[in-house]
């Protein structure tokens, strides 16, 4: 294998006149992810941010206008679109539980499931990068394998998350070993260290409004500080991810990366992938207005802010470019959306509309799976359907019928409608046909009306079309970059060919975004995905 310093010696005896046409490209691309995060968050507590945040804000570009424009508002198709330019109907991860797992390629370490990206289609960012140049290389860092996994796509690089037992893993789709940076930085056991702390708020109790004893948050269970996380190894170990140390652990791996790989160092690009999931953990369990989530943001932003001291210490900060997104926002607890006292409320129950189509479906000798209800979709296997002699459209037509029926049901659109009513306007219809690509088995999006929740779900939750779940954070920050805040509507699918821009790359397929080119300081360069447009 050809070495970095031979690489950079073939880059240096380049003719000249190459480096003179354009700006010194960026030795590292940093993209972070905090999942959960809603823009309106900095507005709340920003004049509160002293660390990296604050950063973002005052020396970076803010769009306080950006959204994911696709309705499975979840964690692994906000990563996987964010950092691809495309939208879930391309990416092909579509929801969650369609996302990472993947039994054929089993963890290294700890107790969960394999997984991999073999759902993912088509290139990412680095994918991009590395085209135009074979020596750039990644590290991609999170608390959850789809933060992790999809913000690289199907490359092949170094990509760690927790394995619950204090150790971070991979799957046998990258190594077959662990290399020695990571036995190394497993064997010191930092998560060790926070067992048994106690989490108490950053700041005075006057600096927070929230209440702190509500009774519907956390399942009624430890709702006010302070928080102590368990000393049991195995329960502390498994609990750590639901408390603010699991992103300073997460952090912690992913600097120990940079140093071990060397990454930023140059001459080619580098990407440096980090996703930040306890946001997405403590908004579940104590909801988007809770005191506990209003801490939990103070500290991501001083965390950051340690971060990015940490990587200019290390690296030239003029060639280090950042984004920062999310993968989703949230919406309230229905309790606290609705009036009343009824425990119910707010709620859709889709089961009994389910249920007994499924139930008469049996009877006539088709098995249940035939028929699916999964993150408010419909799915119908046609062909087992004809091989029964029943006719699907009719059971469509049924169960349709059904779950408009049901209080707090707004829509429940025909896939074949979805195309017609996105062109008269209509924002869930556009959003879910962005969603859905051609070769899955989805008849029926099912939508709710706005705050309404699946009726068994009782923490804090995300995942529907509406803007409370699509609307998220998006900053850059770095050379080439335009600081200032910027109120236009942008997509998410925006982020990565920006990036590309700011990296001189050029992406290597047909993408659904666009390049931000009003965030950047020189204009796009010819045959640019921005000089196209």
């Amino acid at each position: 294998m050809i070495s970095r310093a031979l690489a950079a010696a073939f880059t240096l005896a380049l003719p000249a006149v190459a480096a003179a046409q354009q700006p010194p490209k960026p030795t590292l691309i940093v993209q972070i992810t905090i999942d959960q995060l809603r823009p309106d968050y900095l507005e709340r507590w920003g004049p509160q941010f002293t660390g990296g945040l604050k950063r973002f804000l005052t020396q970076g570009a803010f769009f306080t206008e950006a959204f994911h424009d696709h309705a499975t508002t979840e964690t692994a198709p906000g990563h996987a679109t964010l950092w691809s330019g495309r939208i879930p109907a391309n990416t092909g991860i579509v929801i969650n539980d369609l996302g990472v797992a993947d039994a054929q390629t089993p963890l290294l370490l700890g107790r969960c499931g394999g997984a991999s990206p073999w759902r993912f289609r088509g290139s990412a960012l680095f994918d991009w990068i590395r085209a135009r140049d074979q020596f750039s290389r990644a590290l991609s860092v999170s608390r959850k394998d789809r933060g992790a996994i999809l913000p690289l796509g199907k490359a092949k690089q170094q990509v760690y998350w927790y394995g619950l037992d204090g150790r971070f893993t991979t799957s046998r789709y990258y190594a077959d070993t662990l290399p020695t940076w990571v036995q190394q930085f497993n064997a010191r056991d930092g998560a060790a260290k926070y067992l048994g702390q106690t989490w108490n708020p950053l700041l005075p109790a006057s600096a927070y409004p929230e209440r702190d004893s509500v009774a519907y948050e956390h399942e009624g269970k430890d709702i006010a500080f302070p928080h102590t996380l368990g000393t049991d190894r195995r329960r502390g170990l498994d609990s750590l991810s639901s408390f603010p140390w699991m992103d300073d652990y997460t952090v912690d791996m992913a600097l120990a990366g940079v140093v071990a790989m060397e990454l930023g160092k140059g001459p080619t690009t580098d990407v440096l992938a980090l996703s930040l999931s306890t946001t997405d953990a403590i908004g579940h369990a104590w909801g988007p207005d809770s005191k506990e989530l209003h801490d939990q943001v103070l500290r991501v932003d001083r965390l950051l802010g340690r971060f990015i001291d940490s990587l200019y210490a290390m690296r030239d900060s003029t060639r280090i470019v950042f984004a920062l997104g999310a993968d989703h926002g949230v919406t309230p607890y229905p309790e606290a959306s609705f009036a009343g006292t009824d425990p119910n409320r707010g709620r859709v129950d889709v089961r009994p509309v389910i249920d007994a189509v499924r139930s008469a479906l049996v009877a006539r000798g088709l098995e249940t799976d035939a028929l699916v209800y999964q993150d408010k979709m419909i799915m119908v296997d046609r062909r087992r359907f004809a091989a029964k002699g029943i006719n699907a459209d009719s059971v469509i037509t049924v169960v349709r019928r059904g779950l408009l029926a049901l209080p707090g049901m707004a829509s429940v659109y025909r896939v074949s409608e979805l195309a017609a009513a996105a062109a008269r306007g209509d924002k869930v219809a556009r959003r879910w046909r962005n969603s859905l690509p051609a070769d899955m088995q989805v008849a029926l999006t099912v939508t709710f009306k706005p705050g309404y929740y699946v009726f068994t779900t009782r923490y804090a939750t995300h995942g529907m079309p509406y803007d409370l779940d699509a609307k998220i954070p998006v900053l850059f920050l770095g050379p080439g970059v335009k600081p200032g805040r910027y109120t236009m509507p942008i997509r998410s699918v925006d982020v990565a060919p920006t990036l590309a821009e700011l990296a001189q790359v050029v992406p290597i397929e047909r993408i659904d975004g666009t390049v931000l080119s009003q965030v950047l300081t020189t204009r796009p360069a010819v045959g640019s995905p921005a000089a196209r447009r």
